[in-house]
């Protein structure tokens, strides 16, 4: 059964009092009365109602006295004030100050039911879109950010905590583990989401590049600065400004940074108009500014502003739960491009999906799935489809060396070879970026031939 709705009659006069409680009892209202402000007053802060009929003029506290501090509890209380045809003008005024609406003495019941009604049916739907919108905003995410993991669930729970505040957003995880994604999802359900998020790769730009990127130039600011440009700062005014690798950007820029965060304005290259945007700020690095900090390559006061909320992606082998889900949504994204019929994953395939390091993250596994879909020749992935796998014959593996350590080791090994161990390009072959690569050769203590 539904709840009745709880109306509160206000008025000093008892004949008036009983008469509108009697008639809002047989609505079917629950209904109580009070016969001067302060009662009111005293009844409204230990209970809840859902609307209120107040008598403009009574003793002590008046009616809009009595509105002032009932809104001041609750800015969206209901109120309809009852006033005498001479306190028109003033009831008007009370309008302004958030009555609902008020009716004119003698009351017409029929008239105070129907305005009751139409009041308490607006409140309803009011109250219904404003829960609709909450659970929308909750649900929106960018298609690739999949995940069911305690992890990403947790991680879910942070972006909802952190979207609807202005608070910068440090993200930090390994290269391919979806930090823009994640800056994305803070950013559409923000209040900010009907302007743009504009993303810059601070690590892909030159320093005199990045300047300009950032900031924008007047035309003739340097040479082949032919016309005026924004930069992605004004371009992100309203919006959110996401900076990739934060941690590769010189000492000069950092202070450039810092002054634009703190104070939302600056100058375009060349150009002597000071800018102001208003935009909120995520980050993201796959490097430990604190090493950067200590080893005075990252500017102390720019990683305390930065580092303000931290939301930390794991990498793909900590969260492998995700990784059906993951090969999945690839698989149906890449056969509706494709117009392939390819529909799912072996067992044995989706076994070494699982068990596989994932050095690359997410990233990795939608090239692999994509390439598995290119070479495949029926409707089901298998092993020998993915671009890692690995046979005995293929790199002279013996028998007591097939565990996914020493064909990643031999892998590695063989790309290294192949490219003369030149690591930035054996890195960008295996999709990982030179860090983690670094690190593979460490763990498996490969070297290079000498001869």
């Amino acid at each position: 059964m539904d709840k009745k709705e709880r109306i509160l009659i206000v008025d000093d006069e008892k004949i008036v009092r009983e008469s509108l409680f009697h008639w809002f009892e047989e609505e079917d209202y629950d209904v109580d009365t009070a016969e001067d402000g302060e009662t009111a007053l005293n009844k409204y802060e230990k209970e809840k109602f859902d609307l209120l009929l107040v008598d403009m003029k009574m003793p002590g506290m008046s009616g809009l006295d009595l509105l002032s501090k009932i809104k001041a509890i609750d800015k969206d209380a209901l109120i309809i004030l009852i006033t005498a045809f001479a306190s028109v003008p003033t009831a008007i005024t009370a309008l302004k100050n958030g009555a609902y609406d008020y009716v004119t003495k003698p009351v017409d019941p029929d008239e105070l039911a129907h305005l009751v009604k139409k009041a308490l049916e607006q409140r309803a739907l009011k109250i219904e879109n404003i829960q609709l919108k909450e659970n929308i905003d909750e649900i929106i995410k960018p298609d690739n950010l999949i995940g069911e993991s305690f992890q990403m669930k947790k991680i879910y729970e942070l972006v909802h905590t952190v979207a609807r505040t202005d608070t910068t957003v440090m993200i930090r995880g390994e290269s391919g583990t979806g930090k823009e994604l994640v800056a994305k999802a803070i950013h559409i359900n923000s209040s900010r989401k009907y302007f743009p998020i504009i993303p810059v790769n601070c690590g892909a730009l030159a320093e005199s590049l990045l300047e300009s990127e950032l900031f924008g130039h007047e035309k003739g600011a340097f040479t082949g600065a032919q016309f005026k440009r924004k930069g992605k700062f004004e371009m992100a005014d309203r919006g959110t400004i996401f900076l990739d690798e934060i941690g590769s950007i010189s000492l000069k820029m950092q202070i450039e940074l810092l002054r634009v965060i703190e104070t939302k304005q600056f100058n375009r290259v060349g150009g002597n108009e000071l800018i102001k945007s208003d935009f909120r700020v995520i980050i993201a690095t796959n490097e430990p500014l604190e090493e950067l900090v200590k080893a005075g390559k990252f500017r102390e006061d720019l990683y305390y502003r930065l580092n303000v909320f931290t939301i930390v992606i794991p990498p793909l082998r900590e969260r492998r739960d995700d990784i059906p889900l993951l090969a999945n949504f690839f698989i149906n994204k890449f056969s509706r491009v494709m117009n392939k019929p390819v529909k799912s994953v072996s067992k044995e395939a989706m076994d070494f999906l699982i068990n596989y390091d994932w050095p690359g993250n997410v990233r990795e596994l939608e090239n692999a799935i994509e390439r598995a879909m290119v070479v495949g020749k029926t409707n089901l992935i298998i092993v020998d489809d993915l671009p890692f796998h690995v046979s005995s014959n293929s790199f002279g593996l013996d028998g007591d060396a097939k565990s996914l350590s020493a064909m990643e080791k031999k892998y590695i090994q063989k790309i290294l070879n192949e490219n003369n161990w030149n690591i930035s390009k054996t890195a960008q072959e295996l999709e990982i970026d030179r860090v983690t690569l670094y690190n593979k050769i460490n763990k498996y203590g490969l070297r290079k031939a000498e001869y």
